[in-house]
């Protein structure tokens, strides 16, 4: 498995981060023992790097994980949508509690629909993660975004030093631009020293039937030194892990792997509250006679839909 650091950070990750939001209750809601189990599988087989966040409800999962692991050998990365100072120094300590360590390698302002004011609205979440970085609780400040304008804004700043941006091949839920702008505000963010992983490299679903495609597309952009893949089986894990070894896969690998398309439905007790429209970052969600619907061509399952519905009405399958 390639190894690549993470612009000036000093952190080395590999080329495969292991992506567990669906391994949640988001998404494919695995048993604890099931998902423990397949993170520790994927240890095994040499990836060290890892995302997830206070949100995805999997950070305890990833904990239980490290569970006699070298944990200076792995890359643990979170995020949170915290605002203010104390509420994210909660959400770091939550952190550390759930993934079981003390200290976290990345840890990023979540911030997915948002513009470059994140900056100034969320000033305080931003000094709680500088001071916890000069306190040893955090290695290095992120922002995770779809934005290109956000991304260029980040590039332009001393206290951030990760940037993990949405990228693929259809440009699918990119905000405020094209592909081609969010990979030229990639390669500012690069050149000022920044590290950059990409996420959404399937385009939440869209490109399952052009994996290797999809992957070397982002895997060839200047500056991105990882992709967060979201892998829900060990014969994901294998296709992965044997696509980024060898840049191919073998017949009998790539046989074992459902290519499922997967889609969000909303149930029929959706009760129209608009939540899962007002933080939807890809206008996917709109309501239409009081209740919820689903423009599948633009959503691309990030589950940042699921949390908020009070009833539950939503479910990716």
């Amino acid at each position: 498995m390639n190894l690549h650091y993470l612009g000036k950070t000093g952190i080395k990750v590999t080329e495969l981060c292991f992506g567990v939001l669906p391994l949640g209750p988001l998404q494919k809601n695995l048993t604890l023992e099931a998902a423990v189990r397949l993170l520790q599988t994927a240890i095994g087989r040499g990836l060290n790097f890892f995302d997830t966040a206070e949100s995805y409800q999997t950070q305890q999962y990833l904990g239980r994980a490290l569970a006699g692991q070298e944990r200076q050998q792995l890359v643990l990365a979170t995020k949170s949508a915290a605002e203010t100072y104390e509420g994210m120094k909660l959400s770091v300590e939550k952190s550390l509690d759930e993934l079981n360590t003390d200290y976290i390698d990345i840890y990023h302002l979540h911030a997915a629909r948002v513009t470059p004011a994140v900056f100034t609205e969320r000033e305080g979440a931003l000094a709680c993660l500088t001071d916890m970085k000069k306190q040893g609780k955090i290695r290095a400040v992120g922002i995770s975004t779809h934005s290109v304008s956000v991304v260029e804004a980040a590039a332009k700043r001393d206290d951030i030093d990760v940037v993990f941006p949405i990228i693929n091949i259809l440009g699918r839920g990119i905000q405020d631009g094209t592909k081609e702008d969010m990979i030229r505000a990639i390669g500012k963010a690069a050149t000022a020293g920044q590290g950059v992983y990409a996420m959404k490299v399937l385009a939440g679903g869209h490109l399952v039937s052009e994996v290797p495609a999809a992957m070397t597309y982002v895997r060839q952009i200047p500056g991105v030194s990882s992709i967060a893949v979201g892998m829900v089986d060990e014969a994901e894990l294998n296709y992965n892990i044997e696509l980024f070894k060898f840049n191919h896969v073998s017949p009998e690998c790539a046989a074992a792997v459902q290519a499922d398309h997967k889609r969000l439905i909303v149930l029929g007790f959706c009760r129209g509250c608009g939540a899962c429209v007002n933080v939807c970052p890809n206008q996917a969600l709109s309501l239409v006679g009081n209740k919820a619907r689903v423009d599948n061509d633009k959503c691309i399952l990030c589950g940042y839909c699921n949390p908020v519905c009070p009833e539950f009405a939503l479910r990716i399958v």
